[in-house]
């Protein structure tokens, strides 16, 4: 027993270090084009003021069009007030976008969390990253993940829900099976690993073609940003 613990506590930092990375990755990937469009700016300026000497409006119509299509891509969509969730929860939005999912996101955070920005990272890229794998099962239309984040009292609520193929999921064992390979079965142990650790609560439910996951974590040592 002491040596499978063993073997799935590898598996596990294996994957959060992978987890790790590729937020990494993601966020530095959105910085750098926010940086590289800065570093544009100048020479936008410089076309629509040639364009204006000309009295050219349709021109600069057309081209401000264009500059409000590259921005959109690397736009900050949420800012919940906490820098770490807004960089997880961006780069995944821009991920799922990507990936012709459409994301409704409300998420409110006005206090400093006593939660390790290591454990929110976990939670909130294994949420998003099943329901987008989930969502990708759908046609395009129908893809919907929902995500709302705010407190209530001093917990920290999380609330993700997406829409899944072939209507109501099946428990194996009293969880939720994941039908996306062991990497993400260990992430949602990981999660709920977390939740335990931190004294939260954690939900999931399938219903109506839905899946819904919802957690509550303590934030007591939390205080007003």
């Amino acid at each position: 027993m002491g040596l499978f613990s063993k073997r799935i506590d590898a598996q596990v930092a294996s994957y959060q270090q992978e987890l790790l990375e590729t937020h990494y990755r993601e966020v530095d990937n959105m910085y750098r084009q926010i940086r590289g469009w800065r570093h544009d700016y100048r020479n936008h300026i410089q076309v629509m003021k040639a364009y204006a000497a000309e009295g050219d409006l349709d021109a600069i119509r057309r081209y401000l069009d264009e500059l409000d299509t590259d921005l959109n891509t690397v736009d900050t969509v949420i800012k919940t007030g906490n820098p770490m969730t807004d960089a997880i929860l961006n780069s995944k939005i821009s991920l799922a976008k990507s990936r012709g999912i459409t994301v409704r996101a409300d998420a409110y955070i006005p206090v400093r969390l006593g939660i390790p920005e290591l454990d929110l990272c976990c939670i909130i890229g294994n949420l998003l990253d099943n329901a987008i794998e989930a969502s990708q099962a759908l046609p395009e239309d129908e893809r919907v993940i929902r995500v709302y984040m705010d407190m209530k009292g001093t917990q920290l609520y999380i609330s993700v829900t997406n829409f899944t193929a072939g209507g109501k999921m099946k428990k194996t064992g009293g969880r939720f099976a994941s039908t996306k390979g062991r990497d993400h079965g260990l992430g949602l142990v990981r999660v709920d690993a977390i939740v335990e650790r931190l004294g939260g609560y954690l939900s999931r439910n399938s219903e109506d073609g839905a899946f819904t996951t919802e957690i509550l974590l303590p934030t007591d040592n939390s205080s007003p940003a």
